[in-house]
């Protein structure tokens, strides 16, 4: 009996899943919180013998230096923890996406959805600390807002700036929770839950922190257009 083909590298502590761009048109992403940096080397090396774009999230400086000292090409987005190896060549024609942050501590989320849409070949407007807390920094920026083939915000405390977009906006909007705020903020889950409640219509909610996420639902969305 033939046994069916093994579209992934076995190291033992990881199955690199190098079939992975054939099969979802991108390629597998590393994310590296709890791995050791030894391992995230290996499996960038076989991405690379397989020709692919990297992609690492969560990314510390130690691992980004290791890293670099291998593959001079390697480039780091600090605020977003995230390190590129490459970018996606995709068919998808380039695309505007709008990434808003509500305030300055979200930009870490901001910065990696932001990051990640850059990777997967998308044009970025970053529009940050812009939050409820003073709405006529957003207004200022509704026209940059209206060019936008989607819109994805992050936002921490109480979670609102989505629904407040979604009621200015005719464009998809992927809202993001971020575990920014005080105690009863629970680390995200009120910011969470306030987006699910959102009663302005056209908001998608991914999980609290995934700024990743976002960006790659928007570019489903864009390649489906």
């Amino acid at each position: 009996m033939k046994k069916p083909s093994q579209h992934y590298a076995e190291l033992g502590f990881a199955k690199v899943d190098w079939h992975r761009q054939k099969r979802k048109g991108f390629p597998e992403v590393i994310y590296c919180e709890g791995k050791e940096p030894k391992q995230i080397l290996k499996i960038i090396q076989h991405l690379l013998a397989k020709k692919q774009p990297v992609l690492a999230t969560r990314a510390s400086l130690v691992v980004y230096k290791l890293i670099k000292k291998h593959y001079r090409q390697a480039k780091y987005n600090p605020a977003a923890r995230v390190i590129t190896i490459g970018q996606l060549k995709t068919a998808t024609q380039a695309k505007e996406i709008a990434i808003i942050c509500a305030g300055t501590a979200d930009l870490p989320v901001a910065e990696e959805a932001a990051a990640t849409a850059e990777f997967l070949g998308h044009k970025i407007q970053r529009i940050f600390d812009v939050g409820v807390a003073g709405l006529h920094r957003l207004f200022n920026n509704l026209d940059q807002l209206k060019t936008a083939k989607i819109i994805i915000v992050a936002a921490g405390m109480e979670g609102a700036l989505p629904s407040v977009v979604a009621g200015l906006v005719d464009k998809p909007i992927i809202a993001v929770p971020t575990s920014i705020g005080y105690g009863s903020n629970f680390k995200g889950l009120s910011a969470l839950l306030t987006m699910l409640n959102a009663c302005s219509p056209g908001i998608a909610v991914v999980n609290i922190d995934n700024g990743f996420g976002a960006a790659v639902m928007a570019h489903y969305i864009l390649k489906c257009a």
